[in-house]
């Protein structure tokens, strides 16, 4: 981009920091890039020099100097029809501002350094720049059901802003070891990252540990196999990494099909199986107007659950927290 433009910030926008802003709609400037843009005043926020950290206000007028182009995306090949179509098999719900996808387990959400398949290279099937859905809210590689997502800058960040305002209600569902007594209730358990890289896992910590983070998450059995295996509904008040499946572990029900949160008793029941949590329910204010209540068939790997148990997905109340309420 080689002229001046002047670009006001959308509604949804209110409250972003002005680096985020920039890297939204030019994700291939660097942070070097950024920093030199603004420290030398090209960028200005209703007339005014601005910080990469300014938070922005709805409405305000920011001044876009001539941009660096992106550099020539030539390891990175494009989507072939093939994927292109995968892509667009897995949505559940779109329209101008939304888009929700019902992710497969065993397909990351983002890439890493040995991880080339993942949500994120799909969304080129929409477009770049600005036409690419963004990432509101994640889910762990082997968890399959309800993903959502911005289509537009604006719309991502009030999608994000309910996440973290707790105005989302996500309804997983699990198999677990045994039979939880109480079979509903709330676990408040702070947790904490211990080890390095793979090894990496989150466990329960001391509220007081350098490094713990409160986390917090209801629960209510939908159905059970004697006493060998629960159905389960789950849902974080809370967003930590491997949250569920640690707090299972940690009740003494780990979920089937877990190998890194699982024990011996769950091992031997999960023979075949792979991890039994599904995305299954998600509830949250729609960008513009209304509420988006989305829920994701269950998947592959979840039926084969259901099969060896006997549960039957349609039996399940749709709302099992307003049950528990009631």
């Amino acid at each position: 981009m080689k002229e001046v433009r002047t670009l006001y910030v959308d509604a949804g926008e209110d409250g972003v920091r002005l680096d985020r802003w920039f890297k939204r709609r030019w994700p291939h400037l660097t942070h070097v890039q950024l920093q030199r843009l603004f420290r030398s005043g090209q960028v200005r926020v209703d007339g005014s020099r601005a910080k990469a950290d300014s938070r922005l206000a709805a409405g305000s007028v920011i001044r876009v100097p001539p941009l660096p182009d992106a550099a020539p995306r030539e390891a990175k090949e494009g989507l072939d029809p093939k994927e292109a179509a995968f892509a667009r098999s897995l949505v559940l719900y779109e329209d101008e501002e939304v888009l929700v996808l019902n992710k497969p387990s065993g397909l990351a959400v983002q890439g890493g350094t040995k991880t080339t398949k993942h949500v994120d290279r799909l969304l080129s099937a929409w477009g770049e720049g600005l036409e690419r859905p963004r990432l509101v809210h994640r889910l762990d590689r082997d968890t399959s059901g309800v993903l959502v997502l911005g289509k537009s800058p604006g719309a991502a960040a009030k999608l994000a802003g309910a996440f973290a305002r707790r105005k989302a209600q996500k309804t997983y569902w699990a198999l677990v070891v045994g039979h939880p007594k109480p079979s509903e209730g709330v676990m408040e358990l702070p947790l904490i990252k211990r080890g390095v890289g793979d090894r990496e896992m989150v466990v329960p910590a001391n509220p007081k540990e350098a490094g713990a983070e409160p986390a917090e998450t209801e629960f209510v059995m939908i159905s059970r196999a004697g006493a060998r295996v629960a159905w389960m509904a789950l849902r974080p008040h809370t967003g930590r990494t491997h949250q569920l499946r640690a707090h299972m572990l940690a009740m003494g029900h780990p979920i089937l099909g877990d190998p890194k949160y699982g024990d011996a008793a769950s091992a031997s029941l999960s023979e075949g199986l792979k991890l039994q949590l599904h995305a299954r329910r998600l509830t949250l204010p729609h960008p513009s107007s209304g509420t988006l209540i989305l829920e994701a068939p269950i998947s592959k790997e979840m039926k084969a659950g259901f099969a060896r148990f006997g549960f039957d997905e349609h039996e399940a109340d749709p709302e099992p927290f307003a049950r528990k309420r009631r």
